[in-house]
């Protein structure tokens, strides 16, 4: 942390000299660039500053408890250690937190794409019971939850169903949730009351800015069709839905949900633009070998990380270790101590990795 801070320290001292400088002065955009990021160091270079002069004195202090042999002087002496020993990890674990990256996309909002998976009807099921919880819990923060994408079963579960969550922060808070979720219950088309057990994936996509990712129209193929319901029977008989195949990369998205083509294609440009902006940070971080979306464990979609227990009213997140009686308040949407948890989890993982 130290050899960081120094480097902090550093880069400070020498925007002081550029922004001095008057061949940088006259490239205006260059010297408020520079300005900008002298302005970002202030805080965490001064308290480095601080920290360093509490070592020093941490330092003294010590020196002179071993030089004193003056008993009532020493205990002032020790008592005075413990006061800056104390200030020294107070100080450090400010300065640790300031070097945590931000991830820029936490204040994004986000698609969430459930997948039913092993189990058959009562994964679909169960896929529908994801959605109800996510749709409910950004009900609780006062965002906005709309269906982007859905294929429905016709027992009411969903092979595969998009959803958009419109508010601010809310892939900050929601990107804990991409892995494979397990349930375990009594199907109701169960007559001998075994317990099943099914799973369903789900990802959790920050929302792209046309910025981000720009679609070349020479690359999208976008096909109309009629939108269908359960058991693919028509619903209308206009060419409302959209289908839009990104040649380059295969990625193809459906939207159906709007009796608008115009608002169908703009969801599913929309959806696009995220899948292809998850696909380019994916292959991003696997060139250079790094764990890809480091939460709570390793966050890959292929890892189990939630377990819904039904008979127990039990909901266990297994990177954590958390286990929590009240599944039922769970499925409402009060997913704010699971969230919590594993963003607590997340944040002493930074700290030690910093502090390391």
């Amino acid at each position: 942390m130290l050899e960081k801070l120094e480097i902090l320290k550093n880069r400070y001292e020498e925007l002081e000299r550029l922004l001095s400088d008057p061949k940088i002065i006259e490239q205006r955009e260059i010297w408020q660039n520079y300005s900008r990021e002298l302005a970002s160091l202030m805080e965490p270079v001064e308290l480095y500053h601080k920290y360093r002069q509490v070592l020093q004195e941490l330092e003294d202090c010590r020196q002179m408890i071993a030089e004193s042999d003056d008993q009532e002087m020493t205990s002032f002496l020790e008592e005075e250690l413990a006061g800056l020993t104390a200030r020294q990890e107070e100080l450090k674990e400010t300065l640790a937190g300031m070097l945590i990256p931000e991830d820029p996309s936490d204040h994004r909002s986000v698609f969430i794409e459930i997948r039913a998976g092993t189990g058959g009807d009562e994964a679909a099921l169960f896929a529908a019971d994801l959605l109800r919880m996510y749709a409910r819990f950004a009900e609780r923060k006062g965002w906005k939850a709309e269906m982007v994408e859905g294929h429905p079963t016709d027992i009411g579960g969903f092979k595969e169903v998009v959803v958009g969550v419109e508010g601010k922060g809310a892939y900050g808070l929601l990107k804990y949730e991409s892995g494979v979720h397990r349930v375990q219950r009594v199907p109701t088309t169960e007559s001998s009351g075994r317990i099943h057990t099914s799973a369903a994936t789900v990802a959790v996509l920050p929302e792209a800015e046309e910025v981000d990712v720009e679609l070349n129209p020479q690359d999208l193929r976008i096909d109309t069709f009629c939108s269908t319901g359960p058991g693919g029977q028509s619903v209308n008989t206009t060419q409302s839905a959209v289908r839009v195949t990104h040649l380059p990369t295969g990625i193809v998205v459906s939207c159906q949900d709007e009796k608008s083509q115009h608002k169908n294609k703009d969801k599913a440009l929309r959806v696009l633009r995220s899948r292809l902006l998850d696909k380019y940070i994916s292959d991003q971080e696997a060139e250079t070998a790094q764990v890809r979306r480091q939460m709570v464990g390793s966050g890959d979609r292929s890892e189990r990380i939630r377990t819904y227990n039904f008979p127990q009213n039990r909901v266990t997140d297994h990177r954590i270790g958390l286990t929590l009686h009240k599944l039922d308040l769970v499925l409402e949407g009060e997913l704010d101590e699971v969230v919590r948890e594993l963003a607590a989890a997340e944040r002493a993982r930074q700290l030690q990795a910093v502090e390391g």
